[in-house]
């Protein structure tokens, strides 16, 4: 493939604008500068250099990001900051055309924290968020007021949205302290936790997403941080933890 086809599909500008810092030698493979924008090199597994920062070449982007509170998954957010404020701008470019850069898999409302994929294959996207594949997403949920034993039965046995007749259920719930549980769905609907807390009488205070599938949030990325997915990764997304 073509530097400059390399550099555009990874979201470095337009083709021309990707020629232009090869010319102007600020792009390098394995540490030695490119002035020819039409040089031929094996995509997969390139990794090179764009004004001093090493990128590695990644057909698609699967990412992960611990999204902090005060954010909105929109790329046009309406009251707070956009998540993809939070990544690079190649990564935001990515692909060119209308429908650049990556998306987030599913969303987490303004106040909840936690992980959050975004990737830009839609048939990933579509996978982890259709409910007929069963990805459990574990939340912890710390309420108003104290949880009892009642209310996670209610939980596990389901309870009715106003928006749909048919019962939502848990696929595990767990109480960890008074005022803390850990809730498993295996589908999203709109503010679909804090509404299924209501359900059973009581309100959410603080909601963080710690697991998807048998990936969890790793304890080193910072509320803001973002990483690339590794395969081993992609195989704990898929994966659906043992019941306990």
């Amino acid at each position: 493939m073509q530097l400059q086809e390399i550099l555009y599909s990874q979201g470095f500008g337009t083709r021309r604008v990707c020629a232009g810092l090869i010319q102007q030698g600020f792009v390098a493979v394995a540490g030695v500068p490119c002035a020819e924008p039409a040089m031929e090199f094996e995509a997969q597994g390139l990794r090179f250099s764009v004004q001093g920062v090493a990128w590695d070449y990644h057909e698609k982007a699967y990412l992960m990001l611990h999204k902090p509170a005060g954010y909105e998954c929109s790329q046009k957010p309406s009251t707070y900051p956009s998540i993809y404020t939070l990544l690079p701008s190649p990564i935001r470019q990515r692909g060119g055309g209308a429908a650049a850069g990556v998306q987030a898999v599913g969303r987490l409302d303004q106040d909840t924290t936690g992980l959050l994929l975004l990737s830009d294959d839609g048939k990933f996207i579509h996978r982890m968020s259709s409910p007929k594949h069963h990805v459990p997403k574990v939340y912890e949920v710390t309420a108003k007021h104290a949880v009892d034993d009642k209310q996670i039965q209610k939980l596990l046995a389901g309870v009715v949205l106003d928006d749909d007749p048919k019962p939502v259920r848990a696929a595990a719930c767990e109480q960890t302290s008074e005022l803390q549980l850990s809730l498993s769905l295996t589908e999203g609907k709109y503010h679909q936790v804090k509404r299924m807390i209501a359900a059973v009488g009581n309100r959410v205070e603080g909601l963080h997403r710690s697991c998807i599938g048998s990936l969890a949030l790793p304890a080193d990325l910072k509320p803001g941080e973002w990483r690339w997915l590794t395969a081993q990764d992609l195989l704990r997304i898929a994966a659906v933890p043992a019941k306990k």
